[in-house]
């Protein structure tokens, strides 16, 4: 039974009570977690706070907090299997993604190692003769992380990396749901040397972390990735503090083949889409929407594929499908497939809870094109299910595309030039993969529109995100002012 601790302040320590994580793949508890409550909340938050002004972090050089970051780089490298274990036990992710998302993090923290001595300020040519300006990027203080448990490293890569690399300090929530390899992460910055209070990592519940967390006086940039609901509660705990918020939430995301795309290509993508990491993926390509004279030929050929992918235990390297993260989500997606079958989905592959130890559950697909109101196909499901609705041209593909609150990815399959244009630019989401899926890179952007949120990470934006302008002004004329009742 392995125990895992809290890091507060440059020191571990056990939370105020524990708290049991289950193993997916076989539903045993494999592991003790430690439970911040409100006091240690508050301390790992004043440490942060405390931490951002004491010189050995605000005296750092842009310079030196990039060389801090490079060296937490080489040591997510070194650690990356260790850490994609950790994550395939408390999470169910299978060993082969896992290995290779944790060594892919290191580059993240690469990037942002080399913009922390990017920041530039300028000088600003004001419309006054006896008077000089300039502006100064300085980090926004204390930053609240909050990451779900799936792709966690990656996901908190992506707030810590930028802003570390701003100057700011942090306090990194991870879920109650898998949270070792974030706390076990927290051992690389320790090793990485960074002063105490700059990073702190914990981990809880709702009221008493959370809640606390995001509401904090100090805090003054809340940055998280979760489910709309809870995103709604953060940003009415900022109204304590007035903190910026940055959000990337769920996602209702289509994937959009047309008769003239490369369908061998648009196959395997949708199963990456759609069921790869269990379909446990806020970009998830969970809607195919399918030009009409091409739905048969695609979703027999679809369900052969889906019938061919190896299920297994998530630490076999030659498993390609493992169980979901929890119980609840699996109960939660059978009861949504039920009521789309009542509604009127046909079942095409998968549908049923099997039976035996562990969380899983079938890749399934649902022909929704005579029901596109099916609750599979409008509610956000975060598993292995696949709703099906047909379109008759890219007019009819764009409205059913845009048909969700949520705009998070995209993704669109045709060999026609002009269409992926098109197509482009009428779809409302943060991210339109164009005969591709599931690609990402610290140098681009990752989004949403709508209830799929707002802010950006990664690329340069999402250093400046962590930053905030500072204008000065100098007065050049050694004349005296010469009417101080007078705006200048």
């Amino acid at each position: 039974m392995q125990k895992f601790q809290l890091y507060i302040n440059g020191q571990f320590e056990d939370g105020a009570a524990q708290f049991d994580s289950i193993n997916p793949a076989t539903g045993q508890v494999w592991a003790k977690m430690p439970e911040a409550r409100t006091e240690q909340v508050n301390r790992a938050v004043q440490a942060a706070e405390k931490a951002f002004y004491a010189s050995d972090w605000s005296a750092l050089t842009a310079s030196q907090r990039g060389k801090l970051l490079y060296k937490l780089a080489d040591l997510i490298e070194k650690a990356a299997p260790r850490l994609a274990e950790l994550e395939t036990l408390d999470t169910g992710k299978i060993i082969r993604e896992t290995s290779s998302q944790i060594a892919y993090v290191a580059e993240y923290y690469r990037y942002y190692a080399g913009l922390a001595d990017k920041l530039e300020g300028s000088v600003v040519p004001v419309d006054k003769p006896d008077m000089q300006a300039w502006l100064i990027r300085e980090p926004v203080g204390v930053v609240a992380a909050i990451v779900p448990w799936n792709s966690q490293l990656f996901l908190s890569a992506v707030k810590v990396g930028p802003a570390l690399a701003a100057g700011c300090t942090i306090v990194l929530k991870a879920s109650e749901e898998a949270p070792a390899p974030l706390l076990e992460f927290a051992k690389l910055i320790d090793e990485a040397g960074f002063p105490a209070g700059v990073v702190n990592i914990v981990t809880g519940f709702g009221a008493e972390c959370g809640a606390v967390l995001s509401g904090h006086p100090a805090i003054a940039h809340v940055a998280f990735t979760g489910g709309p609901e809870t995103a709604q509660h953060i940003v009415k705990n900022t109204a304590n503090n007035l903190a910026k918020v940055s959000l990337e939430l769920g996602g209702k995301s289509p994937f959009i083949v047309f008769a003239d795309a490369n369908l061998d290509s648009a196959l395997n993508a949708q199963v990456a889409a759609i069921f790869a990491a269990t379909g446990q993926s806020c970009v998830a390509g969970s809607r195919l929407l399918i030009e009409a004279s091409i739905k048969d030929e695609f979703l027999r050929k679809l369900a052969e594929r889906v019938q061919s992918i190896r299920v297994g235990l998530p630490e076999d390297m030659q498993t390609e499908y493992g169980p979901l993260c929890t119980l609840k989500q699996r109960q939660k997606i059978q009861q949504v497939v039920d009521a789309s079958i009542v509604q009127g989905a046909t079942l095409i592959t998968g549908g049923n809870t099997p039976e035996g130890k562990g969380y899983y559950y079938p890749p399934t697909i649902l022909d929704c094109s005579q029901t596109p109101q099916a609750d599979s196909i409008t509610t956000e499901l975060f598993g292995p299910v696949l709703s099906v609705d047909v379109f008759y041209d890219e007019t009819e593909a764009i409205q059913k595309a845009n048909s969700t609150p949520y705009g998070l990815a995209s993704g669109v399959f045709t060999n026609n030039l002009t269409r992926a244009h098109r197509m482009t630019k009428a779809i409302r989401a943060g991210i339109v993969w164009l005969n591709t899926y599931r690609a990402v890179s610290p140098l681009v952007p990752f989004g949403g529109y709508g209830l799929s949120g707002h802010g950006r990470e990664g690329g340069i934006a999402a250093v400046l995100d962590y930053t905030t302008t500072k204008s000065v002004w100098l007065r050049t004329s050694d004349q005296p002012i010469d009417d101080p009742f007078v705006m200048r």
